[in-house]
């Protein structure tokens, strides 16, 4: 037979145990809806980077902002939480929309500090920017407007020179190597876009004035 004693502890603990999984679990479910909303705010905020919506860019990667910081506190008492991957995740969509905005407007890239972002997120973010990038140079050379590629592609060039020197274990990093070999691939075949939509615009103006 169980003694009194021993039923009350087990009651006790059965108790305790409850309302601290309860408390987790209240965590993870307000900060996994927060994510969503980052995730989703951070796309936009890139779509409007693309259309050339940039004060709308602004106020939705300020909504970002918001939503990315109060998740992370969300987590910030539950380690388990904090590093299971989906705010990782978030992070890398919020790091990647915030270096894109900043590498289209010319304005400084931020840091992961002041993103208040984990590093391998952040530099996961930075790879995925490298693609919007190609992106926007590929639509710019659409539009006729190539003043600002091959700034942009040297701006790609200058993240796959960053990621590739970082060579460590992809448990510390999140994975960066199969980044890294995303955005090499993407900037030699922009390098090879640009150069050929480059030579063709050229080639057309000297035939428009009759050059030789």
């Amino acid at each position: 037979m169980t003694s009194p004693d021993r039923e009350g502890e087990s009651q006790a603990l059965s108790g305790s145990a409850r309302e601290e999984f309860t408390r987790r679990n209240a965590a993870r479910e307000e900060a996994l809806k927060l994510c969503r909303e980052v995730i989703r705010f951070s796309a936009n905020t890139i779509r409007a980077l693309h259309r050339r919506e940039f004060e709308d860019a602004e106020a939705l990667l300020a909504q970002a902002r918001e939503q990315v910081g109060q998740a992370a506190a969300w987590l910030r008492d539950y380690p388990e939480l904090f590093h299971a991957g989906f705010l990782s995740d978030a992070q890398k969509e919020y790091a990647e929309a915030c270096a894109t905005r900043a590498l289209i407007q010319r304005t400084p890239l931020p840091t992961y500090q002041e993103l208040g972002v984990e590093l391998p997120a952040y530099l996961n973010g930075l790879g995925e920017a490298a693609g919007e990038l190609r992106r926007y140079i590929l639509d710019s050379l659409r539009r006729g407007e190539s003043g600002q590629c091959e700034e942009l592609l040297d701006a790609m060039d200058g993240i796959y020179t960053l990621l590739v020197a970082l060579d460590f274990p992809d448990g510390l990093t999140g994975g960066l190597r199969r980044t890294t070999d995303m955005v090499r691939g993407v900037v030699e075949r922009t390098r090879g876009d640009l150069t050929m939509a480059l030579l063709q615009r050229d080639l057309s103006r000297r035939l428009e004035s009759g050059e030789k």
